[in-house]
């Protein structure tokens, strides 16, 4: 055999063999993460008999023994089964989505949610069809929206009041994270900046923030800020939480971008300072782009923090989602079902706070320009 092989193969030239079956494909996979040591062994075997106990009681009681239907009374879905009613995400979904708005007009926040989207896939994107024009478009976006939710110019007028659930979370939430980043990163340069002034205040500004917890500022935002406002003025509860918040991310987005900052060789700033580029150019085509690079992963996770964080808004009297469950909690219609909607609720926030997370690791990736070894 020995013989054979050295005639039909010269020396280099002898085909690959294919890896034995038991290292790679599913085989492998299970070999090296699950049965590896006997440790990972008796682990491995606890979490199966751990999931084979708890998985199917959660399955029966979350869709085979569910209730789905249309109904009006939580005793009416113990009548049927004895699993999740779900029938009261059902009876609510209109006021988890748009609150109280009124019924008329919801087509004017469908419009405004659907064209969000346009507006953030230019800037989301760089390989967009026309994206120069959709630039144009997300910039008037944002004044559109307020119009479309608000009224005015000729739309009838609703009051902050009225808005609630999903589209309370994603109003206050996308605000801020759009707002708070370039604040952030003005305050994170100005924090840098030569001048003491400038410094100073950033410096002030950010310890501030960074200090006090957002519920107190929104505190500050529903009761004490109309005692320093002249007699009879009116500042809408809403826009105060707003801009609240967005002071408070725009100092956590700061402290990011400065760690970003601190984190670019020295060298970088003295080959700008050498190409003669002035502050202004060398920040914008050196500095920032790298900086910003570097904290991708900790500007998405202040940004999903202050998502989470909209929930707040709830001591404020805003009613976000939980704000919603509270008030359908206190209908003795549907008192004792709180776990169909707190789960309905952290499914909501699930889908879209992962879907954050996984636009930051696409951005990771596209922006990635290291060497690696192949």
């Amino acid at each position: 055999m020995a013989e054979l092989n050295k005639q039909d193969y010269e020396p280099g030239t002898h085909v690959d063999l294919a890896p034995p079956v038991s290292q790679v494909g599913i085989t492998g996979w299970m070999r090296k993460n699950l049965f590896s040591t006997p440790t990972n062994v008796v682990l491995t075997i606890l979490t199966i008999y751990f999931l084979y106990k708890v998985i199917p009681p959660v399955l029966n009681w979350a869709f085979i023994d569910a209730v789905f239907s249309d109904l009006d009374h939580r005793n009416e879905c113990r009548e049927i089964a004895g699993g999740a009613c779900w029938a009261v995400v059902r009876a609510r979904l209109e006021q988890f989505i748009y609150g109280f708005y009124p019924e008329h007009l919801r087509w004017r926040v469908n419009l405004t949610f659907v064209l969000m989207f346009v507006a953030l896939l230019p800037l989301l994107y760089d390989n967009v069809p026309k994206r120069k024009y959709l630039l144009w478009f997300s910039l008037i976006y944002p004044f559109f929206a307020f119009f479309m939710l608000w009224g005015g110019l000729g739309l009838e007028d609703v009051e902050s009041a009225k808005m609630g659930g999903f589209m309370l979370t994603v109003l206050i939430g996308m605000t801020g994270i759009v707002v708070s980043l370039p604040l952030g990163i003005a305050l994170s340069l100005g924090r840098h900046s030569s001048a003491p002034i400038i410094k100073v205040l950033s410096v002030w500004y950010i310890e501030f923030f960074r200090g006090v917890p957002l519920i107190t500022l929104l505190f500050v935002a529903s009761t004490l800020l109309n005692y320093f406002m002249p007699p009879g003025t009116h500042f809408d509860l809403l826009l105060r939480v707003i801009i609240m918040v967005i002071l408070f991310a725009a100092a956590y987005i700061a402290e990011v971008i400065r760690g970003g900052l601190a984190a670019i060789p020295k060298g970088q700033f003295e080959a700008a300072d050498a190409l003669g580029l002035s502050y202004a150019k060398s920040m914008r085509l050196i500095i920032l782009p790298q900086a910003l690079k570097i904290s991708i992963p900790g500007i998405v996770n202040t940004f999903i923090g202050l998502y989470k964080d909209t929930t707040l808004v709830v001591i404020v009297g805003l009613l976000d989602p939980l704000g919603i469950s509270r008030a359908t909690l206190a209908d003795s219609s549907w008192q004792g079902l709180s776990t169909e909607l707190y789960i309905f609720i952290a499914l909501g926030f699930f889908i879209s706070c992962f879907a954050m997370s996984r636009y930051s690791l696409y951005l990771e990736r596209k922006l990635d320009t290291g060497h690696r070894v192949k």
